[in-house]
């Protein structure tokens, strides 16, 4: 879908209609200009004088889908209990851009004239005043419009308020139920869809078992072709890689007919199947499939909105898992993985296709799947857990680097990584929150854009960084849960 943001700029009838021209003028070239370098276009929509203005184009903007949100902007002195109305029923993200439009005050020619015409400093305060006695979610964002830093942000944004949009309209696909006994992969999928926008439902295993009955081998050729331009294939076993591409295309009829941007299966619950997808699902997450195993339905579709928010509309992100630790003093890493399921946007270098043996679950052939390690770099972990009564999420900062050990024997997708502040803490500090073995590794997104989308959503966010200890910790949680349980 095109998505697009609108700039709305307040003024007001008191400085006369030279005034408004100007500011009409500027904010038409400001919105023009600022779309060249943003991820998605600002469209101008009005210079707003009244409720009346205000309260439409906010209207407005909440029954368009193409809009992602708003962003606004006091170039003079707007009174602000004409935004009330407007404000009050907005459903959508919220960006308050506090800038002006020249960069310097000019020394000669500053006069009344001039300062009655750039009253941003005046205008944004009125403005934010407002917002605030409403109580409202939005992001700040003050400095001078054409600074790169400004464009980072903004752009950083966008893509959280787009992540909100993927949310509204989330449907999961649920291949049976979640793997027997685990608590983590529960949750009240009344108020998440009530909170987050997400349909999440089953479908039976059966169900996909008639679908791959359906595809054709004209259809798989095609599929393993696409895999071979891809991928190294690093395997003589074709009929596994055919298997999975089988599984791959029924998957995504199901998910594309059902209007499903996310999925989960179990090892558990392969009814009549060869093998649990590891291929095939590795392949849609990196088409922007959001996956969870083990039927981890919140993961997967964090995955998915994650996926969304990164560069070009699905970014290095992917679901993982924290697997086991390397202890040694000095060198202290968490190795994540899964069992066949790690998107290859976090792959280093190309993946290779192998097949190898599971030994968990009911598979009755040995399962193709890729096999790579994880690029290096700074990225964060996300965790989505249901507290009972609300959701929290977690995230923590890492720095992934390149696997220290070779580790010949693993034939599985791997990431090497140093939790913040450091393993041993980060890991109680973990804990201590009730971050889940699952998350989402994403070297797209940041903390700060996670947080953007947690406040329009209305959730609870925690993040553990590099100045963060378990103590300090805890008390943020004790008060979090006396706030989280007031609202």
């Amino acid at each position: 879908m095109k998505r697009e943001f609108w700039f709305i700029v307040g003024s007001q009838f008191l400085y006369g209609q030279d005034v408004l021209d100007t500011v009409d003028a500027r904010a038409k070239e400001m919105a023009a200009e600022l779309s060249k370098v943003l991820p998605y276009p600002l469209v101008y929509k009005v210079t707003a004088k009244t409720n009346k203005e205000i309260t439409d184009v906010i209207k407005e903007a909440n029954y368009r889908d193409e809009c992602a949100g708003i962003v606004t902007w006091c170039h003079t002195f707007s009174p602000s209990k004409m935004w009330i109305n407007g404000l009050a029923n907005l459903q959508k993200p919220y960006c308050h851009l506090a800038t002006q439009y020249n960069k310097e005050i000019p020394n000669d020619e500053i006069d009344m004239d001039f300062m009655n015409l750039n009253q941003a400093a005046h205008g944004d305060r009125e403005h934010g005043f407002i917002a605030a006695r409403l109580r409202l979610p939005r992001k700040v964002i003050a400095g001078f419009w054409q600074d790169e830093k400004i464009h980072k942000r903004l752009s950083d944004w966008m893509r959280a308020a787009v992540g909100v949009a993927v949310s509204k309209k989330m449907k999961v696909m649920r291949f049976g139920d979640n793997m027997r006994e685990v608590a983590v992969t529960e949750g009240d999928k009344v108020e998440v869809q009530t909170k987050l926008g997400w349909q999440v439902n089953t479908w039976a295993v059966g169900d996909l078992v008639k679908e791959m009955g359906k595809v054709t081998e004209a259809e798989i050729d095609a599929l393993v072709a696409e895999y071979e331009a891809n991928y190294d294939i690093a395997t003589d076993n074709t009929a596994a890689i055919r298997y999975q591409a089988r599984e791959e295309i029924a998957m995504k009829k199901m998910l594309d007919r059902e209007g499903c941007r996310a999925f989960t299966n179990t090892f558990q619950d392969l009814y009549g199947m060869e093998q649990l997808p590891g291929l095939a699902s590795q392949h849609l997450m990196a088409q922007g499939y959001g996956y969870g195993g083990e039927g981890d339905w919140k993961v997967s579709a964090m995955t998915a909105i994650l996926k969304a928010m990164g560069e070009n509309g699905n970014g290095a992100s992917g679901f993982m898992e924290d697997y086991t630790y390397h202890l040694v003093e000095g060198q202290e890493y968490s190795l994540g993985a899964h069992m066949l399921e790690v998107c290859p946007s976090l792959a280093a270098d190309k993946p290779r296709i192998e097949t190898h043996h599971l030994g968990i679950g009911m598979n009755e052939k040995d399962p193709a799947r890729l096999v790579f390690e994880g690029k290096a770099g700074k990225g964060i972990v996300v965790s989505l857990i249901d507290m009972g009564g609300r959701l929290r999420l977690i995230v923590q900062d890492i720095e992934a680097v390149k696997p220290i050990l070779p580790m010949p024997n693993l034939p599985v997708a791997r990431v090497m990584w140093r939790a913040m502040p450091d393993l041993t803490t980060g890991v109680e500090c973990w804990i201590t929150a009730g971050g889940a073995h699952h998350t989402v590794l994403s070297y797209d997104v940041t903390a700060e854009q996670m947080r953007d989308w947690a406040r329009m959503m209305d959730i609870e966010f925690v993040h553990i960084t590099k100045d963060t200890t378990p103590e300090k910790l805890e008390e943020e949680l004790l008060v979090k849960d006396l706030v989280w349980k007031l609202k």
